[in-house]
């Protein structure tokens, strides 16, 4: 099965098209692999040994010839590009993208692609990534041991095309999952992009209260760099995330703020020691993933 996807195209060679890129290089090396950025984004791609050939111009001649074409661009950037992209993939070729949130990006692509006679798109969207961007940061086993999501409505897609794209994401040594949509943002939106603006919101309450000596920063410990290690993520990153997860974000911290409250009438209480209880449950949880 694996003869099916043997030209990938990556359309952006940042932290994830880039690592994906090093991860095909490092365990698929008989693909050969293309980018397409701009042009300082994927020479330094191509520098880097990720890519065989780097495109920065027009959209087409990298799709050329492509049995899988890999979408790893900001969501309204993808959005905006889907047509095209599916006026030029090749009839034969998997498309599949990486955005952190999927119904937008599924509805449209069930328009532009259908499911016969043509490329043949499922979206995905690897649960890794680090605070900082770029491909300076890519590493070819940013995957291993992440779960990654992959999209549809009903049950797992037969496809050929699709499950040897699955054995290349086992060989990069991620776990895929299968989940609807609106299933995927709503499980994100708590386990992902609610920790980032409450990690915002926390990093940007001490910013504003630092004073002439640093203090409260000068006194802190390793404990608050790890718990604010999301803060280094730029506003770029995720602008487009919180407008397509709007909804589900905006209950989301309704209810966090709820628990706040709860936490603040609990200080003087045993009831504190719950709260405390479940947290540690859950780290243990995410300890044994």
């Amino acid at each position: 099965m694996a003869h099916l996807l043997q030209r990938a195209t990556i359309l952006g060679t940042g932290l994830i098209g880039g690592s994906f890129a090093l991860a095909l290089r490092k365990y698929t090396p008989d693909m050969h692999i293309v980018g397409w950025d701009h042009a300082e984004v994927v020479l330094e791609a191509r520098k880097g040994g990720a890519i065989d050939k780097a495109y920065f111009e027009s959209l087409e001649p990298a799709l050329h010839g492509a049995d899988l074409i890999y979408i790893a661009l900001p969501i309204g950037v993808t959005l905006d590009l889907l047509p095209e992209i599916a006026r030029h993939a090749p009839s034969h070729a998997l498309v599949t993208d990486a955005s952190s949130t999927k119904l937008r990006i599924a509805n449209a692509a069930a328009e532009l692609f259908p499911q016969q006679n043509g490329p043949f798109f499922v979206g995905g969207h690897p649960m890794a990534g680090r605070e900082l961007a770029g491909f300076a940061h890519a590493d070819a086993d940013l995957f291993r041991n992440a779960s990654y999501a992959l999209i549809s409505e009903s049950e797992e897609v037969r496809d050929p095309r699709v499950s040897a794209f699955v054995k290349i994401i086992e060989k990069i040594g991620a776990r895929p999952l299968w989940l609807g949509a609106q299933q995927h943002d709503y499980a994100v939106g708590l386990a992902s992009h609610l920790p980032q603006l409450a990690v915002v919101a926390l990093a940007s309450f001490l910013y504003d209260r630092l004073d002439e000596n640093g203090l409260p920063i000068t006194l802190a410990g390793p404990g608050l760099r790890d718990s604010l290690r999301l803060a280094g993520s730029p506003y770029s990153t995720w602008r487009d995330i919180v407008l397509t997860n709007k909804e589900v974000l905006t209950s989301a911290l309704d209810l966090l703020a709820r628990r706040l409250d709860d936490l603040r009438e609990r200080l003087g209480s045993r009831e504190l020691e719950a709260d405390f209880d479940a947290a540690n449950e859950l780290y243990k949880l995410l300890r044994s993933l």
